[in-house]
Order: structure tokens, then C-alpha cells, then sequence
């Protein structure tokens, strides 16, 4: 069980002054659960992830992992304990080959193994397997990637930053199952970053960040239900229910 309590986080800005960028966070977390952490651009989401993992430190409050306190123990140090990030834009890695990237992570080199690992981020595994992580990627490809070597370490705790960005359909829909699966066979504490709908259905929670705090933490039955439409055919449009939650989730304003 992850648990936050009463975190605010600062950065400088520009002009040498502190800003607060979260404020008062209040989480608990619990194992084998799906959380989507949702909510306007700008709001905190990011942030929130990073904090978790320790690339943020917080100005006051306190992280703890299963009771243990977190706070002071640097991004290494967490990743050893069991909590990985699948960052919004992954880095590439000029001269390492995807076999070396996934065997690292995975802490193995059996080819099944590798193999599974693409398959359940929609990639074709004998494609990729071999090739280096460099420029050739589209963002997407990389994407996918990172999302696998982060599924391959049987994490207590998993942040997924916007996995669906530069993803195709098909690719998608396969995380999504993906998400189901490690769900349903580990107790993994899951935390997503995501405006899309079909991310928020797997949610068991739904929490809403907005200017720095919490300001709901509802059901996925419950958000979408609440969305104001200005048109019937956006109720069923994804990309609709997307824009509604990146520009005004919470504040009443409908979409067309």
C-alpha cells in the first residue's frame, strides 16, 4: 500500500521564487488496484507521479511504501523497493538493442519471455527484438517499449504516464488488456495518467487532480456520467470525452 499524506510540492520558477505546484495531497493506495489519475492540463498530474517516484522532492508530508517512509530515499533507491515510472516521453538509448533494454528490466534473456513482453504492448516481437533504440523510433514504438520493461519488473507499485499517447488503436486496445491482466494476476498498486475513456473503465478509483490538490476521487461510472455533451454523437466519441477531462473536468463546461 502506497500512502500520501499531506504532500505539497515547490518548484523555482523562472525569476528565483518558489511555487507551489501540489498541495496538500492525501492518498492511500491500495494493492491490486487500478487508479486513473485524471483532470485538467496543468493541474498537478505529472507532478503527482513524480513525486511518487522521487524525481520531485516534497517540501513537507510524508510517502510511505507498506509503512516503510519513502520521502528521503532517492529515485534508485525506490526503484529498487518496487516503484516504476513509464514516463509521458520516453528516452532513447542510441546502441542499446530492445533485447538488451527488456532482458535488463525482466532480469532474464529467455526469448519467450522477451517475446510476451512486446506481444502484450501490441508490438510484433520479432520486428522489434533486435533493433537499436535510437532515432528510427517513432514515439509511439518507444512508448511501448518503456511500457513493457516496466511490466517486466513485477512492480509493487506502477505509474504509467499517459500510456495511450502516439499509440495506434489496435496497440491500445492490447494495453488496455494488458492493464486487465496484471491487474487480475498481481498486487500491484496501478496508478494511470489519462484522459481516455476506455482507461478510466478500468479504473477502481478515479482521482481528479486540479490546480495542485485533490479535488474528488470518485468512480470511473461516476465521472464519465457526469460529462456535459452539446451534441448527442459526442456522448459516444472518445476523443470528446478526451477533451472534456484535459481542458475542464469538474467545472461544468460541455463539449462539441
Amino acid at each position: 500500500m502506497l500512502e500520501l499524506k499531506n504532500i505539497d510540492v515547490a518548484a523555482i520558477d523562472s525569476n528565483g521564487e518558489s511555487v507551489e505546484i501540489l498541495k496538500d495531497i492525501n492518498l492511500t493506495l491500495e494493492n491490486s488496484k487500478i487508479y486513473v489519475v485524471t483532470g485538467p492540463n496543468g493541474g498537478g498530474k505529472t507532478s503527482l507521479a513524480k513525486a511518487i517516484i522521487g524525481i520531485y522532492p516534497v517540501t513537507s508530508g510524508s510517502i510511505s511504501l507498506d509503512g516503510e517512509e519513502i520521502c528521503e530515499k532517492p529515485i534508485t533507491q525506490r526503484a529498487s523497493m518496487g516503484v516504476g515510472y513509464a514516463f509521458q516521453s520516453p528516452t532513447r538509448f542510441k546502441g542499446l538493442k530492445v533485447r538488451e533494454f527488456l532482458s535488463i528490466a525482466a532480469q532474464t534473456d529467455d526469448e519467450t519471455t522477451l517475446f510476451a513482453l512486446l506481444v502484450d504492448v501490441g508490438l510484433c516481437a520479432q520486428d522489434y527484438i533486435d533493433r537499436e533504440m535510437n532515432a528510427s523510433f517513432s514515439g509511439g514504438e518507444l512508448k511501448r517499449i518503456e511500457i513493457a520493461s516496466v511490466l517486466a519488473r513485477k512492480l509493487r507499485v506502477a505509474v504509467f504516464d499517459e500510456p495511450e499517447a502516439g499509440i495506434d488503436l489496435w496497440s491500445f486496445q492490447k494495453l488496455t488488456e494488458t492493464f486487465r491482466r496484471l491487474n487480475e494476476t498481481s498486487d500491484t498498486t496501478i496508478v494511470i495518467i489519462s484522459h481516455q475513456e476506455r482507461i478510466l473503465r478500468l479504473a477502481d478509483e478515479v482521482i481528479v487532480i486540479s490546480g495542485g490538490r485533490v479535488s474528488e476521487i470518485t468512480s470511473p461510472e461516476k465521472i464519465l456520467g457526469e460529462i456535459e455533451f452539446n451534441d448527442e454523437d459526442c456522448k459516444t466519441c472518445p476523443r470528446c470525452t478526451e477533451r472534456y477531462l484535459r481542458s475542464s473536468v469538474n467545472e461544468g463546461v460541455g463539449v462539441s
